[in-house]
């Protein structure tokens, strides 16, 4: 297709310099207090021992190589759908495998995807605020200043995302470079402090700081699982830079920085004796602790920008899948296909930070709230995975079993240590992807229903053709395309003009708008026509669910198929229902309101599939639910 960029068409270091930029500022910044939280969580006695600090370390190692190395390098990554990743992209994958579609996976999708907007929330707020907090390493002096300033960071961010990312991407890669540049650098620095932290890639102080701490083990296994947050976006963004780049990115620059990182604070530590407040930022001499803060912060609000556009992805996703309402989605750029902006997920998404940046004061705090959504969206990545290794790669039952018991284990043990965190924050997260559950199973439940109620009083196209052909009424010259969600069905506007306007267009279109279980569809594949009779053609378009559905341009295509499309001769027919609630709808009444109220506040259909307005009749109908 003409209108994607995909990643064949850039070079490979443009592509890895954006992958470093985009999917990697998360996990990037992780070591600003990542290793810190470890350590407070072991120290949660008193006390710090040389075994606990390697233990803390070792743990840290295993998770990244764990985590990120094997499971979604060697493994996610693999799973594309058509080129594209993602918790909906995997979804829709699984659910192409089966022939009915089962609605189990499509539960376990909107699971995966409402705990990705629970991460949304909580990323920026943690990010933005512990790099900010390196002002107190500068002087306490400036601790009042914290909330503050992350607060204008972050209402700064929020309000220029309406002018799109395309221009400041540019230098996304080279600032995230130059941070993993100095991530690697400070750390070789400090590990000559003790090189027997090296010690800690052996398991074995792993393994031996849980056994010798029972009681603070899962705390610390809570606390380092901040250092594998943002593996998700390894796949969600699969399709903007291709898996190559990705992995490219991760083996040669990010893996060997972090590691570096997080061994030169560990032999820090180790060397100064005590438990740092900050080490990240006490290891940095005082001539480069300004610089370093600037740095940080510069790559925390990138970070930030990482997940604030995944969630506009993941949210178009799942409004063509149908598990959202219509959105407004403003496209930001000519060239980049990705680059869009939603006003209404930015807004909700900017008040939660904002609220939980002054909720929570911390990130130490904020901290506790970290986890729950990521490592279970890695449980959902995990089990849709198994069904990818049977049913498409063809693997062996056992083989595909043992390598996602494996993954679940390691899953399950952090989601655990993170779940233990309820009470002290964890509830947030969980609210938050409660929320979207909610609102998705309703659309999904609610569209169903309508669906299903409005089929019953409807009357069948053939039947109309065949009664019109018969007895035609006055035809009118020109083109009426009727735009339906049910091919079989008459069209309520339809139904309407013959009824109270006793006409009918010289050509008739009834046309149904489709998403395919894949992101893009090919142009010889986006329409199809056939023709009823002289009067009446049917004409269904197809659309990727990481498309944008636009009409008029997938309507010249027919003019290959035989349909001579003119859009000035062209009146577009849609219908707009009026909902009401009723007892008897088979959802319970709260529900039907929910449903009712997202239907009313869905984007206008004019717009969402960019008819141009002077062609459009709209016909008002009024349903109960």
């Amino acid at each position: 297709m003409a209108e994607h960029t995909g990643p064949e068409g850039d070079s490979f270091r443009v592509l890895l310099m954006g992958a470093l930029g985009v999917v990697y500022g998360d996990i990037g910044t992780s070591p600003i207090y990542a290793f810190r939280e470890g350590l407070h969580a072991a120290a949660s006695d008193g006390t710090l021992s040389r075994a606990d600090i390697l233990g803390v370390i070792s743990l840290i190692f295993w998770a990244l190589t764990l985590i990120v190395t094997i499971k979604y390098i060697l493994f996610v990554l693999r799973a594309d759908n058509n080129g594209e990743g993602g918790i909906l992209s995997l979804m829709a994958l699984v659910r192409s495998s089966f022939r009915k579609r089962p609605n189990v996976v499509l539960g376990i999708g909107i699971c995966g995807a409402a705990l990705f907007f629970g991460d949304a929330v909580i990323t920026p707020a943690i990010s933005v605020l512990s790099a900010v907090e390196g002002l107190e390493v500068i002087t306490p002096e400036l601790t009042p200043f914290v909330v503050p300033v992350t607060i204008a960071i972050l209402v700064t961010l929020f309000s220029v995302q309406r002018f799109g990312t395309a221009k400041v991407s540019a230098v996304f890669g080279p600032i995230t470079a130059l941070w993993f540049l100095s991530l690697g650098l400070t750390g070789l620095w400090h590990i000559f402090d003790d090189p027997t932290v090296f010690l800690a890639i052996n398991p074995y102080y792993a393994v031996d700081y849980l056994l010798e701490n029972p009681a603070t083990s899962f705390a610390t296994i809570g606390a380092i699982f901040l250092a594998v947050t943002g593996t998700e976006a390894l796949y969600a963004d699969l399709g903007h830079f291709g898996r190559k780049p990705i992995v490219t990115a991760w083996l040669w620059i990010v893996f060997p920085s972090l590691l570096l990182n997080y061994f030169g604070q560990g032999a820090f530590i180790l060397s100064h004796g005590k438990a740092a407040s900050n080490p990240f930022f006490e290891m940095i001499p005082a001539w480069g602790l300004i610089p370093m803060v600037l740095l940080a912060t510069a790559a925390t609000v990138i970070a930030s920008q990482a997940v604030i556009t995944g969630a506009y992805s993941l949210a178009r996703q799942a409004v063509q899948l149908n598990m959202l309402p219509r959105l407004e989605i403003q496209h930001t750029s000519d060239k980049l296909l990705g680059q869009i902006y939603i006003p209404r997920v930015n807004f909700l998404l900017g008040i939660a930070v904002i609220l939980l940046v002054i909720g929570f004061g911390s990130s130490s705090r904020l901290a506790s709230a970290y986890g729950i959504a990521v490592t279970g969206n890695m449980i959902v990545t995990s089990s849709l995975l198994f069904v990818v290794m049977t049913r498409i790669w063809k693997w062996r039952l056992a083989a595909a079993g043992l390598v996602t018991a494996g993954f679940l284990l390691v899953d399950l043990v952090f989601f655990s240590a993170n779940i233990a965190k309820v009470h002290e924050g964890g509830w947030v997260s969980i609210l938050m992807a409660a929320i979207v559950m909610v609102v998705m199973v309703t659309w999904v439940r609610g569209t169903r229903h309508l669906f299903h109620k409005t089929r019953k009083s409807e009357v069948d196209l053939d039947l109309i053709v065949d009664q019109i052909s018969k007895k035609p009424p006055i035809i009118v010259p020109g083109t009426a395309v009727f735009l339906t969600s049910d091919s079989k069905s008459a069209p309520t506007a339809l139904m309407h003009s013959l009824k109270h306007y006793k006409v009918l267009h010289e050509n008739n279109v009834i046309l149904t708008v489709v998403t395919a279980p894949t992101p893009r569809v090919a142009t010889a594949d986006r329409a199809r026509v056939s023709q009823y009779n002289e009067r009446f053609m049917q004409v269904t378009l197809t659309f990727g669910y990481m498309e944008q559905p636009n009409i008029p341009r997938a309507l010249a295509i027919c003019r290959k198929l035989g349909w001579q499309f003119d859009i000035m001769k062209t009146s577009f027919f849609l219908s707009r229902r009026t909902l009401k609630a009723s007892p008897n709808s088979g959802m319970p009444l709260w529900q039907d309101r929910l449903f009712i109220l997202l239907a009313r506040t869905a984007s206008d259909a004019t717009e969402y599939f960019q008819i141009p307005t002077g062609r459009v009749v709209e016909v008002g109908t009024q349903v109960n639910m």
